[in-house]
């Protein structure tokens, strides 16, 4: 078994009302496009694998690895994953548990470790990245970006939580939804040149 967590949070469709925010700029509207973003994922962090599994998750895990093994898949991993949605400034959030089968397959693409092209939802730029955890989400959050169309359901109106969120960031809190943001502008291209432009010159 293995467990995973995924924070997510909103940000607004386009990226300068994101600049915006971040520097606390007044004259960003009050009314703006959000869309999901996947800002971290990682290991369920617990002192013993036992920790998070409550009665209801575990029950959860035994009975879709009992359906995978029905199906022929007993060789592949099936393990639990939290999504974690941070709209606010505290280190807590709503959440769901799912059960995530991985094929074996899909695994064995991963270790090969080849590169894939990857599409600027900015520019339209193609450019071809090594295969890794930080490029697959990158991957993720552009390909998000560029469904103008909405046809992924991934987009709502922003709350003041979820753009409080990035004004913390922009003023450098040390709370966990600004941490984990602030790490995903320092890993993704996108924001490259922005904190070049808000990063101050240590001389």
């Amino acid at each position: 078994m293995f467990l995973a967590r995924v924070e997510l949070a909103i940000e607004p469709s386009n990226v300068i009302d994101f600049g915006g925010l971040y520097v606390n700029d007044p004259t960003v509207e009050e009314k703006l496009e959000g869309m999901l973003q996947v800002n971290a994922i990682t290991a369920w962090q617990s002192p013993s694998m036992q920790a998070p599994l409550t009665p209801k998750r575990l029950n959860t895990w035994r009975e879709a690895r009992a359906e995978y093994n029905a199906e022929g898949f007993a060789e592949d991993p099936v393990g639990l994953i939290e999504f974690i949605g941070l709209r606010c400034t505290e280190d807590s959030g709503n959440s769901l548990t799912a059960e995530l089968h991985i094929p074996n397959m899909t695994l064995a693409i991963a270790t090969t470790r080849a590169p894939f092209t990857s599409v600027s939802a900015i520019m339209g730029i193609r450019t071809k990245k090594p295969l890794s955890a930080a490029s697959c989400l990158e991957f993720i959050n552009s390909h998000i970006r560029a469904d103008k169309q909405n046809q992924l359901r991934l987009r709502t109106e922003m709350t003041e939580q979820d753009k409080e969120v990035i004004r913390a960031a922009g003023r450098n809190e040390d709370t966990f939804p600004a941490r984990i943001l602030k790490e995903k502008m320092q890993r993704e291209q996108l924001y490259a040149g922005f904190l070049r432009l808000t990063t101050p010159v240590v001389t």
